[in-house]
């Protein structure tokens, strides 16, 4: 059993800790709970639903393909680079169940990220869906990839509805730009072959990797964070306890089995990925998974299907989603849950949401590095706006100054987390990873916060020069380090400043060669180098930057003049 911290202040319902010898890995939790949830539907998507047993013979067949048709061994890495689809949870259960270590890769990476993180990584193996074939084929000679298999956004559909969706996809929306990679194998393909053989289960502890998730942690180079199976088993546990806070008639708030939750934030991102493909095996729910959120005209004519209990996004989500006329007029008789997280919830956004749809929001705190689940809100009025909540059970919060010392209650200082979601470190890094982890298991967070006395924590700065766009970290230094590619670039800073829609947006000040440079020009090169929420907003063009008197550029005097 792991201590609780502040286990007098937990809402009725919500045990004080957590049993961590409850399952040996990830892949018991699944298969427990497959049989447990056999009959109930666990995704949906674009029409179809699968239930548990089916997800539980389909990810079996793609573990039995990888075990028996490539050579990859538990402990390899597999990327997999796909939307919001069923073919995500499929893949990503069956490589667990091969013992492999899930690579969870944004499929709107440019060229260089790909290259970054799969070469980092040492990826034997990639998943990703046909739309992005094109950079899969650009990148493919700069990796160690060996296998490819190539998801279609039909596959999981009836054959003829699933060739015309492919068919639309790629002929008349002209979502597919034209590639060659005849080594690749077929989603399709690959699940019919495994079916043929028996899944072999692999010895799997709770110490082994289970994902690599990339992060620039607190400094702007993408670095691997090693979650283990342990720390994915303990945030699912964490994660659960708090959804079985118990309501005013003194029954569990989310029931197991019986709830309908809204999936529209991608599941390669470790909040939805832990919220709605992990979590879910313990509590047995249904996930509606949303693949394009940008659509909010589509992405409401799907709420209008189902009496959804839970919906989990962000800030900039919430508004473009009261912003459409037709929200208004969904049912919210059964939303019991809105979580927030990846950036500040706006006050007012809260506010409206619960006029509109009778639910409150209630916010949380993670990083990558805890898997991401640190601390959340008590539910309904117990909630406190404008803080984090309080750590969930079987985590320790504690501030510290400069040098290290502990702080007391209601001091500002950076914010120190242990648990048992805590990760191992990065992945081949062991200088970064002793940068943030002490001997103990304290993570240095890089966050400034206030912790109440009665345990409610108030994140109030950042240590670290870290950009949160749409929930995305963005880090300064990545940008700066491309944009000083640029032959006509001299030298440049990025900050982070206020943004309506996105939180933060990225601006970008750049002092030009002689000859000079334009912002168009700027513009095109940022497009070509970086995923869309990286892109700077606003680029202003200097005859200098403020620095110090060794060269260092002074990032606070430009949020200054910002």
């Amino acid at each position: 059993m792991q201590p609780d911290f502040w286990s007098d202040k937990r809402p009725a319902g919500v045990p004080n800790q957590i049993d961590l010898a409850a399952y040996k890995s990830v892949i018991e939790v699944f298969e427990r709970s497959c049989k447990k949830f056999a009959d109930r539907p666990a995704f949906s998507n674009l029409g179809v639903t699968l239930t548990y047993a089916e997800l539980d013979r389909l990810s079996a067949a793609f573990a039995a393909y990888l075990q028996k048709s490539t050579d990859l061994k538990p402990g390899d890495r597999i990327a997999v680079q796909m939307p919001n689809v069923l073919q995500y949870p499929i893949a990503v259960f069956g490589a667990l169940r091969a013992g492999l270590i899930v690579v969870n890769t944004n499929p709107l990476y440019t060229a260089r990220e790909m290259r970054h993180q799969f070469k980092d990584a040492g990826v034997r193996a990639l998943v990703y869906i046909n739309l992005f074939g094109k950079l899969v084929e650009e990148v493919l000679p700069d990796t160690d990839i060996e296998y490819l298999i190539e998801a279609r956004m039909g596959d999981m559909l009836p054959s003829l509805k699933g060739w015309l969706v492919n068919t639309l996809v790629k002929s008349v929306k002209k979502m597919v730009p034209n590639y060659h990679l005849p080594q690749a194998l077929l989603f399709k393909e690959v699940l019919k072959q495994g079916q043929g053989h028996g899944l072999k289960p692999v010895r799997v502890g709770l110490e082994d990797i289970a994902v690599l998730q990339y992060t620039g942690g607190t400094t702007g180079v993408a670095k691997g964070a090693m979650l283990t199976h342990g720390n994915l088993v303990a945030n699912m546990q964490q994660v659960d306890a708090c959804l079985s806070q118990h309501g005013p008639d003194g029954a569990p708030l989310m029931k197991q089995g019986q709830e309908i939750m809204i999936a529209p934030l991608p599941l390669y991102h470790i909040y939805a990925f832990t919220a709605n493909c992990m979590c879910m095996m313990v509590n047995g729910n249904l996930n509606v998974l949303i693949t394009n959120p940008r659509d909010i005209g589509g992405f409401i004519k799907e709420l209008k299907k189902w009496r959804f209990s839970a919906l989990l996004g962000l800030n900039t989500l919430f508004v473009a989603l009261m912003d459409h006329p037709e929200f208004k007029n969904l049912d919210f008789s059964n939303l019991k849950l809105t979580n927030s997280g990846g950036t500040a919830l706006v006050k007012a956004t809260a506010e409206r949401w619960q006029s509109i749809t009778g639910c409150s929001v209630v916010e949380g705190y993670g990083l990558t590095e805890t898997s991401p689940v640190a601390s959340t809100n008590p539910y309904g009025n117990l909630a406190r706006l404008g803080t984090v909540g309080i750590p969930v059970p079987g985590t320790a919060f504690k501030t510290i100054d400069d040098a290290g010392n502990e702080l007391p209650l209601g001091e500002r200082g950076e914010l120190c987390i242990k648990g048992p979601q805590v990760m191992k470190g990065y992945w081949q890094r062991p200088e970064a990873t002793a940068e943030v982890l002490d001997a103990e298991g304290w993570l240095k967070t890089g966050d400034i916060a206030v912790i109440d006395p009665d345990g409610f924590v108030r994140i109030v700065d950042r240590k670290k020069d870290l950009i949160i766009v749409s929930g995305f970290n963005v880090y300064p230094n990545e940008i700066e380090d491309v944009v000083m590619a640029h032959p006509k670039a001299a030298n440049c800073a990025a900050i982070g400043v206020p943004d309506e829609k996105s939180g933060e947006a990225v601006k970008l000040f750049v002092v030009a060669r002689e000859g000079g440079v334009s912002v168009e020009e700027l513009k095109a090169y940022c497009k070509e180098n970086f995923t869309g929420y990286k892109v700077p907003k606003h680029i202003v063009l200097k005859e200098a930057l403020p620095m110090t008197p060794v060269g260092k550029i002074l990032r606070r005097e430009l949020r200054d003049i910002a």
